[in-house]
């Protein structure tokens, strides 16, 4: 299964440097990101991103989380990248605080496509040195390289 997302990303819903005290600020900028970007409601957004981490906490560990949520009024499952300034505490399964954020949107009725986008996306974030990479990335066009490239440990130079 080839590791490229370039099927659920678009350029303009990752971004860097985002400054974001908890969760809550995280999903609301996450929302007003999807709002410009998509056309989609901003606190619709952020409401459904934070009712799927009252369910439990998305952070992955090693500093990353995968929030996901279904929204109504979406053609397509996206993915949105988030890098924070400063990390926020996630109640993550390592108890790590998060500064790198791949959030997840699908339809309402994307079913088992939604769960393959996750298992697409978490099995990316699992190798540490791909990651490390994403983190040290300098720019959202460097980060969208990395991203769409097709080898998890691809030595192309996005920086």
């Amino acid at each position: 299964m080839a590791s490229d997302l370039s099927d659920l990303l678009h350029p303009d819903l990752i971004t860097v440097g985002v400054t974001a005290s908890n969760k809550k600020m995280l999903f609301q900028q996450l929302g007003a990101l999807a709002a410009q970007t998509l056309g989609l409601a901003g606190g619709a957004v952020s409401t459904a991103l934070a009712e799927r981490e009252k369910l439990g906490s998305t952070g992955f560990g090693g500093g990353v989380a995968l929030p996901h949520a279904r929204i109504q009024g979406l053609p397509r499952i996206v993915v949105m990248i988030a890098r924070l300034a400063q990390p926020v505490e996630f109640q993550a399964v390592d108890d790590m605080p998060v500064d790198l954020i791949v959030a997840i949107l699908s339809p309402p009725d994307a079913g088992a496509d939604h769960l393959k986008a996750l298992a697409r996306v978490s099995n990316r974030l699992r190798d540490r040195a791909f990651v490390a990479k994403l983190r040290g990335a300098g720019s959202r066009d460097a980060i969208y390289a990395l991203l769409t490239s097709d080898e998890p440990g691809s030595t192309r130079d996005a920086a």
